[in-house]
């Protein structure tokens, strides 16, 4: 399962548009998707992956299933508010992040923790002491750069 995951709040067209190919990406690659659930980055790619004919789980903050976007199948309402990035993460055999949020942050650094490849798309440049997270241009790298990680 990928995790594609990026800021709720945005209505930038550009992000929205990369976020919804990842998913259609990743579908056609054979990955369900997992995200956050709710809007901005998260319904675009639930959208794209729903198209794509993948299983969208959508992992939420909150109590109420019914929150969720209308392109996931199956809504995990965790009542855990943001700590919900820790168990949308763990599911995932691999991330990819579409632009930059700090909730996005703490899940593409949650996500090398747990020793998951994560790609970010759009996002911040973070460098760690060895490891820079690696950063793509486009939704065809991102997903090139996960399918070429979770195969070798």
């Amino acid at each position: 399962m990928l995790a594609v995951v990026g800021p709720g709040d945005t209505d930038d067209a550009a992000l929205l548009a990369a976020a919804a190919e990842v998913g259609r990406l990743a579908a056609s690659a054979g990955h369900d998707v997992v995200t956050g659930g709710l809007g901005g980055v998260m319904a675009a790619a639930s959208r794209g992956a729903s198209e794509g004919g993948a299983r969208v789980v959508g992992v939420l903050p909150g109590d109420d299933p019914a929150a969720a976007n209308e392109w996931v199948d199956e809504a995990l309402a965790t009542g855990l508010g943001q700590a919900r990035n820790a168990k949308l993460v763990a599911m995932a055999d691999a991330v990819v992040g579409v632009g930059g949020s700090w909730g996005t942050l703490s899940e593409i650094a949650l996500a090398r923790r747990l020793g998951k490849p994560v790609v970010w798309l759009h996002g911040w440049t973070i460098t760690g002491p060895d490891d820079p997270v690696p950063l793509v241009s486009t939704p065809a790298e991102a997903v090139r750069f996960i399918i070429a990680a979770t195969t070798a």
